[in-house]
């Protein structure tokens, strides 16, 4: 018991305990603060790695339409709806079931 007093006693330690304290609980950059900064980081990195995947299949749909005009005439076709002078289309959309 003497020996805890005396550590209390010691002004390093309380300094020590108090920057603790303070560095720990009450400083704009705390634990809690570092945990959902961190989790931040985490899903951007998660979101950075889909949009370069993203990006990847993208640039390489590009180089095949830019090179095969049979494949830009079907992403017309299914994608904007576009048709031959003499062509007919029709749109069937299917409703999805209630449950």
């Amino acid at each position: 018991m003497k020996r805890l007093i005396d550590l209390f006693k010691n002004k390093f330690f309380l300094v020590t305990i108090a920057f603790a304290v303070w560095m720990i609980f009450l400083d704009k950059d705390d634990l809690y603060s570092q945990y959902t900064k961190h989790n931040q980081v985490v899903e951007l990195e998660k979101q950075r790695d889909f949009l370069l995947k993203e990006t990847h299949q993208v640039s390489k749909d590009l180089d095949e339409l830019n090179s095969n005009p049979e494949k830009l005439e079907k992403f017309a076709r299914e994608k904007y709806l576009m048709k031959k002078d003499n062509e007919d289309i029709f749109v069937i959309v299917r409703k999805k079931k209630e449950e």
